[in-house]
This record gives structure tokens, sequence and C-alpha cells, in this order.
């Protein structure tokens, strides 16, 4: 007999819908039966009387209404999310360019480090090369 009455709670997928849609548009209006103020997948579902997880697996149109009278459609997100991919695809590629400048920046710089270095060890191998004289004072020491 169970069965039977669980049976009974299933509607065809259409009617369902049409609930939903109802739901939807009670919220909207603020006739909602469950005295619900905004429009949301939770409340859409309390008002129809079925599971958050009914809308989100079987009916993604409506969940997709829902999202885009939150203002959080995900055709919209995806747009915005994929031009910010863009933008900061243009900043990585100006950065790789810099990066390739640094590089031959420091490349020249080391080049010209190594020449001064190389003369540093010569002139400080002229000067040992030279004989040092001591002067010595006139003065007498104390």
């Amino acid at each position: 007999m169970k069965i039977k009455d669980k049976a009974a709670n299933y509607k065809p997928a259409e009617d369902r819908e049409k609930d939903l849609k109802l739901a939807i548009h009670r919220l909207q209006k603020g006739r909602a039966h469950t005295k619900e103020i905004k429009v949301s997948i939770a409340a859409v579902a309390r008002e129809a009387g079925v599971s958050t997880a009914l809308i989100h697996n079987h009916y993604p149109t409506v969940a997709e209404a829902i999202r885009e009278i939150q203002g959080r459609s995900s055709r919209a997100m995806r747009d915005v999310k994929h031009q910010d991919l863009i933008a900061e695809r243009q900043k990585s590629a100006g950065y790789r360019q810099e990066i390739e400048e640094l590089r031959a920046k420091l490349a020249s710089i080391a080049s010209i480090n190594e020449v001064l270095l190389e003369e540093n060890r010569v002139l400080k191998a002229k000067l040992k090369d030279r004989s040092v004289v001591e002067l010595v004072s006139s003065q007498p020491r104390r």
C-alpha cells in the first residue's frame, strides 16, 4: 500500500515543471504560500513542495531561470569569467615579454660585469708587480 501512496506523489515532468514555474511566479509577485520573500532555488523548492536536488538534477532550465532572476545566470557568469581569462592572458603575455627583455638586459649586464672583473684582476696584478718603496720618517721616535 505504501508503494501506491508513493506513486501518487509522482507527477509527470511537464506538470512538475509547470508547478515550479508557478512557484517562481508566486514568489516574484509576493504571493508565496510559504511567505518566502526572495527567489532562490531553495525557496522555489519549498513553495513547490519538492527538493532542491530535484530542481538541480531534473529541471536545469528552471534552475537557470531562477539564477537569471537572481542575476547569477551561469551564462553571464561564464561570460564574465571568459572576459577575465582573456584579460589575464593579455597580462601574462605582457609579463612574458617583460621577462624576456629583462633576461636580455641581465645577460648584457653580466657580460659587462665579467669584463670589469677581468680588468680589475689585471690592475691588481700590475700593482703587485711594482716594487713598493716604504718611506721612512725623518722625525725621531719618542
